[in-house]
Order: C-alpha cells, then structure tokens, then sequence
C-alpha cells in the first residue's frame, strides 16, 4: 500500500497526518512517497516524518519526489494539501489589493475575493494533477485538504476522473466547541447529532443527548444569555455563529472568523462598530501565517535534529479513511461531494456539498440526506452561486466569469459597486498573473 503526499511541504499538516498513519499498525508496512517543488521544505518533511517513523518501529518505507510522476507511481491513496502562492506573495496580495477598495477580510480561503483567487490559482494545478493520476494512478482515492474546499472538490468531481472527496476538520471539532462554550461539556463523549450543507457552512441541525432529549433548547437559551462570551474570554470570540444559531436557529460548523465573510451581515466599511460588536478578527489569516513561519523557525532546528520524535494521534479523517478502506471494515465521517442525486434534495445537484459518508474498499459511499431547512438552504445556495460562477471562471479562463462570480460573493456585493468589483478583479489578475500564479484568461486586461 502506497499513500502520496501532495504538497508535503506544508511541514505541520504533512507531520499530523502522516503521523497519524504511523500510528495506525493495521496499515501493517506500507510506503510514503513525498512530494513539493520546494526541495528545502521537502527535505524537513521527510526528515520529521522519519523521525516519527522510527519511534514506532518503522512501519513505513519514506521517499521524497521533487518529480510528481514519480511519487504517484503505484498510489493507492493521494493526500493534497497544496497552497499555490503561499503566504508571500500570493495572500498578502489576496489581502491587501481589495484593503485598497475598502474591502477587509478575515481568512480569505474560502470564500469572498481572497477564496476566488484562490480558486483560480489552485485549479490549473489540479488539472495537472488530474491529468497525472488519471494516467499513473486512476484508481487512486484522492484526500483533497486544500482550501478552498467546495470549489477544489468540485472542480475534480465535475471535469476529472479523479475518486476525490473533500475533508476538513470543522465538522468534528463544530459540536465540542460548541458544548464547551456553553458549559455544557459533558454531553461531548455520548451526544448525537447530524450536520450537513457545505464545507464551512454545514450546520448543526439537531443534537440530542444519550437519552434522547434535544439539547438545543438549553443551549439557545445559553446563547442568547450571552453567558458563552465569558467562557471563551481568552480565545476569538464565538458571536457571529451565536448570533446566526439566534436569527436562522442552527450552529454554523465553521469558526465565526470564517463565518462573517461568507454573510453579508458583519464586515462593513460603512458600519466599523459591528468589527466591535462581535469581535470580528480583520486580517486574521496574515496574522496567523505570520505567527506560523516565527514559530516554524523555532521549532525547526530541534525537530530536524531529533531522532526520533513522538506523535499524538490527531482528529483528521485522513488516517481512520485509509485504515477502512485497507481492512474493508466501513468508517463513516463528513466529506465534501457532488450533490448527484440530489443527496441534499433542496440543493442544487451540481453544487458540492458536505454530508455523511461511508468508506470501504470500494471507495466512497453515499446514502441520500434528505432537505435542509428553507433558510439555511437558501444561505448555502447564496455561497454556491459564488462557488459554481469561479469553476466555470477557472475552466474557460473567462474574465467576465471572474467578475461575476465576485459580483455574486455576498460580503463583496454588500460593499463595492459592480464597477469597483470589476476593477478590484482586474487588479488581482494583473498581479497574480504577472507573478506566474494565474494563466492567462480571455478579456483581461493587458498587463
């Protein structure tokens, strides 16, 4: 068995997952092929990965591939968790060309100008990768981690024969977090609940507790006391998903950092004291990327020299997927797909959708979930307009496809003119597509 990692560069996310499959012993012997185009960072990574390798019992047998080709011979798993551009240049850009028009983001990965760009700088790589697999490795079940997610995923799923699926950790840390800020802690081990929508706004639509009881009521009336502010004092507040669970009546998955730019209810030029109000993180992403690399450059030194180095297996679905479909014994998790079918009814089947799924050896399964409440399918459909409208935008390499999907995003809508949205989009593709990040799309203007 054979597991290849795209993007291995990404030290951290490399060290947590692969980490965690070290640490699963009925994978028994297998192999890890790393790949990046960064030969420095590739280098750590498989420095660290063998460490943790060799502390317990060296399961696996660890390479690293500058070449692509060579790391996907023979795949039976493709983990992805590439970011083209990185942090410098490409996000600061992303952040600081729409700061110029009035337009302030948080994460800017998902969704809004910052997650469109992304977007379009991410899936020509994919086609490539696409192209790769489709020829190496086509029975290969790819693990996409990489940002932005709905629109990564169902890029693949629509236009590749790639056996894709989307995953993020937002669904199994949504109810934790949840319980833990309202004090309500220990229902965490034996609650059940059900979520689903799309990556980054699936929603908590129903938890009870072991006895069956529902659980919302208590923690609406928590909410809505305002006594979760002081539980959470120390950390980013919590208020835009509190907030929403108030005025549309369920818990977003995603942190409220994410969650106030993908609405166009909280970041607002116009209204500075809603920043205030629920302590909206401007500019949060550079800020964390910035801590990341200082902290990266501390801990380098002594986690490249370390012989061997322990692990504390993680909550990612990646692992426990891999170890299903080895033994043929069926793991369900959440994870991002094509709504074929109409497995959410009252979503469109083209749009990607984050629900229940079960996986064996015969890859990945899907049973129908039935409809959303109205509202929230209504908010979701709000996001997929966006998402669909930068697919297309990313498959003919239309400038006006760019624009309307920046025209559709609610938080840029909510605050620039079309014309402004236009210029805001030719000043993105100039820079990106000047750096090498973009290719050329039909319309742009001359750079």
């Amino acid at each position: 068995m054979r597991i290849c990692f795209l993007g291995a560069g990404s030290t951290v996310f490399a060290k947590s997952i692969l980490g965690d499959c070290i640490c699963t012993p009925e994978l028994g012997k297998f192999e890890i092929a790393l790949h990046d185009i960064d030969e420095q960072r590739l280098h750590e990574s498989f420095v660290i990965i063998s460490a943790i390798n060799r502390k317990y019992g060296r399961p696996a047998t660890i390479s690293k591939h500058l070449d692509r080709r060579q790391a996907l011979q023979g795949a039976d798993y493709i983990i992805n968790a590439i970011q083209v551009g990185g942090y410098d240049p490409c996000t600061i850009t992303d952040f600081e060309i729409p700061k110029k028009y009035g337009l302030r983001q948080t994460i800017a990965d998902t969704l809004g100008i910052g997650g469109i760009f992304r977007a379009l700088r991410t899936i020509p790589v994919l086609e490539e990768f696409a192209r790769d697999i489709e020829e190496i490795c086509p029975e290969a079940l790819f693990l996409n981690y990489s940002n932005p997610m709905a629109m990564l995923t169902g890029y693949l799923q629509t236009y590749t024969k790639v056996k894709a699926v989307g995953l993020c950790h937002s669904v199994q840390a949504c109810v934790p977090w949840l319980l833990r800020t309202v004090r309500l802690g220990n229902h965490i081990d034996t609650c059940r609940y059900d979520i689903a929508g799309i990556n980054h706004q699936a929603w908590l639509l129903n938890i009870e507790d072991k006895d069956g009881n529902d659980l919302y009521p208590l923690i609406k009336s928590i909410s809505q006391s305002g006594k979760y502010k002081q539980n959470i004092a120390h950390v980013i507040p919590d208020r835009v998903r509190h907030d929403m669970m108030k005025h549309f009546g369920c818990y977003i998955t995603e942190s409220s950092e994410h969650a106030a730019e993908y609405l166009p209810y909280y970041i607002k030029d116009r209204c500075p004291e809603l920043i205030k109000e629920f302590r909206i993180p401007l500019d949060e992403y550079p800020r964390r990327c910035r801590a990341q690399i200082k902290a990266w450059k501390a801990a380098r030194f002594f986690l490249t020299f370390k012989r061997r180095l322990s692990h504390r297996k993680t909550h990612e679905f990646g692992s426990y997927i891999i170890k299903a479909a080895v033994e043929n014994k069926p793991y369900k998790f959440n994870g991002s797909v094509l709504n074929k079918g109409g497995i959410i009814s009252n979503l469109p089947d083209y749009a990607c959708v984050e629900v229940p799924l079960i996986v064996d050896r015969d890859g990945f399964h899907v049973e129908k979930f039935g409809r959303l409440p109205e509202e929230l399918a209504f908010l979701n459909r709000t996001n997929i307009n966006v998402q669909m409208m930068t697919i297309l935008a990313a498959k003919e390499r239309k400038m006006e496809y760019v624009y309307m999907a920046a025209a559709l995003d609610p938080h840029t809508s909510a605050e620039l003119t079309v014309d402004r949205i236009k210029a805001l989009c030719d000043d993105l593709y100039e820079a990106h597509h000047r750096g090498g990040w973009m290719p050329s799309y039909n319309n742009a203007l001359p750079g």
